[in-house]
């Protein structure tokens, strides 16, 4: 019998897919990625048309899990995804679904 996935990378892998599990925060981390560029909350609100207080609850799942890193600008904070996470989010999938475990393996920090 093949090994288990390492319980911390699962852990982590799992908290990964539990902050995604909405369709919302999908639709923003989307956004966010082809964006490219750190935005303030009201751009972000005016894009996915959500009220702005469930828009910064959505971010605050998203950065917790470093999906999404927050940036001050003065007394406002700009929201832009993590680059990191474009890369291993994929390979961890990959390996929750069986694949082979790519050569670097690191997490989303």
């Amino acid at each position: 019998m093949a090994d288990l996935l390492n319980r911390t990378i699962a852990e982590e892998y799992a908290s990964w897919f539990r902050a995604l599990a909405d369709p919302s925060r999908v639709q923003i981390v989307e956004y966010l990625a082809r964006q490219d560029r750190p935005m303030p909350v009201g751009e972000i609100v005016a894009a996915v048309g959500l009220a702005q207080s469930t828009v910064s609850q959505h971010l605050k799942i998203l950065s917790d899990v470093r999906f999404v890193l927050v940036e001050p600008v003065g007394n406002a904070r700009h929201y832009r995804i993590n680059a990191r996470c474009i890369d291993c989010f994929p390979s961890a999938a990959d390996v929750v679904m069986g694949r082979p475990a790519p050569q670097a393996t690191g997490g989303c920090g």
